[in-house]
């Protein structure tokens, strides 16, 4: 189960679209009148880990879930490889007069490969890897989506907190490098459990 969360946290709170909002709201001050686009982007999240771990109980067959493991692995390993080799650029672009709403976090979120990146995995991998099922796969899915309305909600604090220090991008790229690890430990932790015990 631990891989489950270590893989979540490297994915979720990894610099992208969503998370680069929150900072740009702390760093915009407006971490409270954003509170709902952070709750909006947890909702989805909780929409995809549901639907996607309910439905990959029903059509996935255990025989194959080696295949899937392996193609999982592979996936979270070219995640780690995008991560650890991303250029963060921070745009100057002007501070909106309008909050993020709900709504905003919602569909950004539902619609941002990232959440597909994070969800799909654990779903079809890790779930039936780690006996998860029943109305458990609502308890895990929901403390997942709490993590994710904690993503851009972190970001959103670090950027006030830091403010315009964090404008420089090589301050994420020690922080890509620390979640890559972790996906990659993930990958073959996945790999050792699923394809070689």
């Amino acid at each position: 189960m631990l891989e489950i969360f270590l893989y979540a946290i490297g994915i979720m709170y990894s610099p992208g679209p969503v998370n680069l909002l929150g900072l740009k709201s702390g760093m915009d001050n407006k971490v409270q009148s954003h509170i709902g686009f952070f709750l909006g982007v947890g909702s989805a999240m909780l929409i995809l880990f549901l639907v996607l771990g309910y439905a990959g109980l029903t059509f996935i067959p255990a025989s194959a879930l080696p295949f899937i493991s392996t193609a999982g692995c592979l996936y979270i390993l070219y995640i780690a490889v995008k991560i650890a080799f991303a250029n963060v650029t921070l745009g100057q672009e002007q501070t909106s007069k309008k909050s993020l709403s709900y709504a905003n976090g919602l569909f950004i979120q539902l619609l941002n490969p990232k959440g597909l990146a994070a969800t799909l995995p654990i779903t079809t991998i890790q779930f039936p890897a780690a006996n998860i099922s029943g109305s458990a796969i609502f308890y895990i899915s929901f403390i997942l989506a709490i993590l994710a309305v904690g993503a851009p909600a972190s970001y959103a604090l670090l950027g006030r907190t830091i403010g315009s220090r964090i404008e420089n991008p090589k301050y994420f790229k020690w922080f890509n490098l620390v979640m890559a690890g972790l996906l990659v430990f993930v990958a073959i932790d996945i790999a050792h459990k699923q394809l070689f015990i």
